[in-house]
């Protein structure tokens, strides 16, 4: 975003020919309460988003169908972004009388509520501005309390090195042991600021066909995803924004959730990965099992793999896991 700033902060200096922004919002609101799927620990719990077709090509295509539409119309070039470019989707479209952005930096919809993908189109029409929507979020706070991490330093700001949507999709190296037991069985996203959003009162279920929950996508057993390697997990998520992680973040974020089940039965998930070869995935073994096995198996199997461990973080997780525990078997 540092490198991006410029072209961030004023839509022509991405394109110099563009007189007009339409900003669009697409409702992809789940049936029920998505948090009550945090409960079943042994369960990996995938964002609301990212159940079904990438929201990328979905909108993509209707945005180009707009855009076309009012290009003919209106005889002018259009361009149209969903993620691809340094585009302020959120301030355009609070300016653009879509919605406002509230305190967890998301943008919520009188009508709607927060469940909202945004798309825009540029054009180098001239057309008539709407009036902007102003902030409704009052003195609600309740998208700031929730946040298992801390994320929310202060109201409208967000430490996206906290945000376990950022921690679990997008971070690609080892995630800070401070912030691991706050991930819960968070897989893949989070939306805990955005199902307690009261604004959701007036949110209806998304009726994009392609974008409705595929039931094998919720709450997906632990044990069942610990067994995927490469091609079975590209097999599991194609067509889907999870597949963009790759096979070896997915399994370290299933692994800091078998960690955090309490559940003893899924060690054998975690001991079975202290061979993988991915050391992402190797550390996240031993922090699992450091969390779930006794302080005797901990001891034992350091003893028996530590000296064998050339990579530096997988080795520190050991010793971590171990700190304490050779005193208290001696």
């Amino acid at each position: 975003m540092a490198e991006t700033a410029e072209r961030r902060a004023d839509p022509r200096a991405l394109w110099p020919e563009v007189r007009s922004v339409i900003l669009l919002g697409l409702n992809y609101g789940p049936a029920s309460n998505p948090l009550a799927e945090l409960a079943h620990k042994d369960r990996g719990y995938i964002s609301v988003y990212a159940r079904n077709r990438d929201y990328h090509d979905v909108i993509k295509g209707k945005l180009k169908e707009a855009a076309g539409f009012l290009a003919s119309k209106a005889s002018s070039d259009v361009k149209v972004f969903v993620d691809t470019a340094p585009v302020m989707e959120k301030p355009l479209a609070e300016a653009a009388g879509l919605g406002f952005q509230g305190k967890h930096t998301v943008v919520v919809s009188r009508e709607l509520g927060n469940w909202l993908f945004l798309g825009a189109i540029f054009t180098t029409a001239e057309l008539p501005a709407d009036e902007p929507e102003r902030n409704h979020c009052g003195s609600c706070r309740r998208c700031l309390d929730i946040c298992p991490t801390n994320a929310f330093p202060a109201p409208y700001q967000l430490d996206a090195r906290r945000c376990i949507s950022y921690l679990t999709i997008e971070h690609k190296g080892h995630i800070s042991e401070e912030l691991r037991s706050g991930i819960g069985n968070r897989i893949f996203g989070c939306d805990d600021c955005l199902a307690v959003c009261p604004w959701n009162k007036f949110a209806q279920a998304g009726r994009e066909a392609r974008l409705v929950q595929r039931e094998d996508l919720a709450a997906l057993p632990l044990a069942d995803l610990a067994r995927l390697d490469d091609p079975a997990f590209r097999a599991r998520f194609a067509g889907t924004p999870i597949k963009r992680t790759g096979r070896d973040r997915f399994i370290r974020n299933v692994l800091i959730a078998i960690g955090n089940s309490s559940d003893a039965s899924l060690a054998a998930e975690a001991e079975r990965l202290l061979d993988d070869a991915s050391p992402l995935v190797r550390a996240m073994a031993v922090w699992a099992l450091g969390r779930l096995l006794r302080s005797d198996a901990i001891v034992r199997h350091a003893a028996e793999r530590l000296e064998q461990e050339s990579d530096p973080d997988v080795r520190e997780e050991w010793h971590r896991a171990m700190a304490g525990r050779v005193e208290a078997v001696a």
